[in-house]
């Protein structure tokens, strides 16, 4: 079993540019949609304006969206929100929606400006005060930011569970992670239990600590097969190495391995470890 996912010729998982693609036939829909309405208000109104300005608006910051959406994509492969870890990493995706509005107003402008030059109009984008609009335009790309974002996330979510349910049954029991740049290979019964270390898991086996980039959620889905059970939101323990499961006063358990080590334990996953 390898830590590997489908990947395209530049290396690159191939969920991302299914993704991508994805985002960009939304973004053409949006686009229409959108202009549309604005031609439709703004006539409403009895507003002066030429036919072409609401499409040039939407056309340019889809644009400028299309072409930042890999870089949305890169982010959540870097800080995945997962059910052990998402605080962090939403915190992080959060702070990074202020440079992802700038460089989107700053992008709008520039397109908005060259085309109200070429029909020799004015657009007035910052008339209201650039921190005002700013403001506006954060607002609205927070969502943009949270959509294209879970997008990803989806589309690797699907690219994982496929991966794992297209692998064929290996004749070699062993557990293929990669420490750095190596490649090695775990019986499943020398590994005592796995823990999430932020973007990496550490695999306790013989005495020594592999640390795997990745998931623990991803490695859950790929060890349970092999007797792992969850433990607490951030630890697996392999079933056959436990020698007793004690209660703490908390409430919690304390899990006693067959080397001597004890782990914590959370009262929630107490029951799959006593009935699997």
């Amino acid at each position: 079993m390898t830590t590997g996912g489908e990947t395209g010729t530049s290396g690159r998982p191939r969920f991302e540019l299914r993704a991508w693609i994805f985002i960009a036939l939304v973004s053409l829909v949006v686009v229409a949609v959108n202009a549309s309405s604005d031609f439709l208000e703004m006539q409403r109104a009895g507003l002066d304006f030429e036919w072409w300005e609401p499409v040039a608006w939407e056309i340019t910051s889809a644009i400028v969206i299309i072409a930042m959406a890999p870089l949305i994509g890169l982010a959540v492969r870097r800080w995945p929100p997962t059910r052990d870890n998402f605080i962090r990493p939403g915190l992080i995706h959060f702070g990074l929606t202020i440079p992802f509005a700038i460089v989107h107003v700053a992008g709008i402008y520039a397109m908005r400006n060259a085309i109200y030059w070429l029909g020799d109009a004015h657009y007035g984008f910052f008339d209201d005060g650039m921190a005002l609009v700013l403001f506006y335009e954060w607002r609205k790309d927070v969502l943009s930011y949270a959509v294209i974002a879970a997008t990803y996330w989806i589309f690797q979510y699907i690219a994982e569970r496929r991966q794992v349910a297209a692998a064929p049954t290996p004749t070699d029991q062993r557990i293929e992670v990669r420490d750095g740049g190596a490649a090695v290979f775990l019986a499943p019964a020398e590994i005592a239990h796995v823990e999430a270390a932020g973007n990496y898991v550490e695999f306790h086996a013989g005495g020594r600590t592999h640390l795997v980039r990745g998931t623990l959620a991803s490695w859950e889905t790929r060890l349970m097969a092999r007797g792992f059970v969850r433990a607490h939101r951030s630890r697996l323990v392999n079933r056959a190495r436990i020698a007793a499961i004690k209660p703490t006063p908390s409430g919690d358990i304390e899990i006693t391995l067959d080397d001597g080590r004890v782990l914590a334990g959370s009262r929630r996953y107490r029951e799959a470890l006593e009935t699997r």
